[in-house]
């Protein structure tokens, strides 16, 4: 095979991947598929808001970061690259994970010169639409990752297992076990892990997180608050000036017609 055809396998390959390990990780593009349940923004939002303060804060006092996390995709996210060559291959999808994560950890990651944060297996359960049927996936994972100077600096997916049909077992896989001895998309992952401890986390939920939000009132409200209209001016009103100035400016004549019975 020459090195072009290579390369250009090599390519198709990331970027088919690169899709993968964003569902595989339950990346936080929005998705709409298999009727997302309402409550299912507000319960992320609520543990990421519970992170970004343990984050932030960085006190040894306190629980430890549990959360029940569930993430739908429609199908057109994951085939969200086909232009460029990725195949997802399947329907839409949902996992849900028991997520935990001991505080120790999170604060010896982000204050010591370098540490491990080894996350014990966690099983994530998935449905995803196959030819038109939902199919269960169970995948047992324990990711690795490695800080430096408060900073993630390589991560590990550890896939263990994976239970669910053999096209969909084979192509995750593949994904996962490509990326932890090629890291072929290491890079990117890195860099979404530090962008949201550092910047996400303060934007959102820090000091002036809260002034923002209550600068950007409702529309509504704004219309409720307006004051009412001052009521249309008479044009013919005059007032005690111009009356005043209008008098002194009448003809003596005019002021006896306008004054005779």
């Amino acid at each position: 095979m020459g090195t072009r055809s290579f390369s250009a396998q090599r390519r198709r390959w990331t970027q088919r991947l690169t899709a993968l390990l964003c569902a595989l990780t339950m990346s936080a593009a929005p998705g709409r598929a298999l009727e997302e349940p309402p409550e299912e923004l507000p319960a992320l939002k609520a543990c990421e808001k519970r992170l970004c303060m343990m984050v932030m804060e960085k006190s040894e006092k306190g629980d430890d970061f549990k959360c029940d996390a569930q993430k739908t995709w429609a199908k057109s996210t994951l085939e969200g690259g086909e232009s460029k060559g990725v195949s997802w291959g399947f329907g839409d999808a949902r996992c849900k994970a028991n997520i935990k994560l001991e505080r120790a950890d999170i604060i010896a990651a982000l204050t010591k010169p370098k540490h491990t944060v080894r996350i014990p297996a966690q099983e994530v359960n998935c449905v995803l639409d196959r030819e038109g049927e939902i199919k269960p996936v169970v995948i047992k994972l324990a990711p690795k990752l490695t800080f430096k100077d408060g900073k993630a600096d390589k991560v590990w997916i550890n896939l263990e297992t994976i239970e669910g049909p053999a096209d969909v077992k084979s192509t995750i896989w593949t994904a996962a076990k490509l990326e932890d001895s090629l890291g072929i998309f290491h890079r990117p992952m890195i860099k979404s892990i530090n962008k949201f401890l550092y910047r996400q986390c303060p934007k959102r939920y820090g000091p002036g997180a809260e002034a923002k939000a209550d600068k950007k009132a409702d529309p509504k409200d704004k219309a409720k608050a307006k004051p009412p209209s001052s009521p249309a001016k008479d044009s013919t009103a005059q007032t005690p000036a111009k009356a005043t100035e209008a008098a002194a400016t009448t003809p003596p004549a005019a002021k006896a017609a306008a004054s005779a019975p």
